[in-house]
């Protein structure tokens, strides 16, 4: 059987897109110890961000395979946003809290 590339990436685009599409408030925990991210340090507890990626709320927002990255805005400073896939722990609806955790045993690096 063909080893196959982890779906997190995919299924993180789909559950974006679902929430945008029913006028949601995507946000995504990330493990901010996690290699490569960068996060404002300051609003990191217990290891962990969580950030609002609603288009209202970013810009120059781009997703891929490997990473997610966006320029936003805290406390007024402008802030430039990069987490790989992997630091990614779940996404959610602001509103209900409709979507999907990520389990790192299933992705392993």
């Amino acid at each position: 059987m063909n080893k196959m590339t982890s779906n997190q990436p995919y299924l993180l685009r789909a559950f974006y897109d679902w929430l945008v599409d029913n006028n949601c408030t995507p946000h995504i925990m990330v493990n901010a110890q996690y290699p490569g991210v960068s996060v404002p340090q300051q609003f990191v507890s217990d290891g962990q961000v969580v950030l609002n990626i609603a288009p209202r709320a970013v810009s120059d927002f781009a997703m891929d395979l490997g990473a997610v990255a966006f320029n936003t805005r805290f406390g007024g400073v402008p802030t430039e946003i990069y987490i790989p896939v992997r630091a990614i722990m779940g996404i959610y609806a602001r509103e209900n809290g409709h979507g999907m955790m990520f389990s790192l045993e299933e992705y392993p690096a």
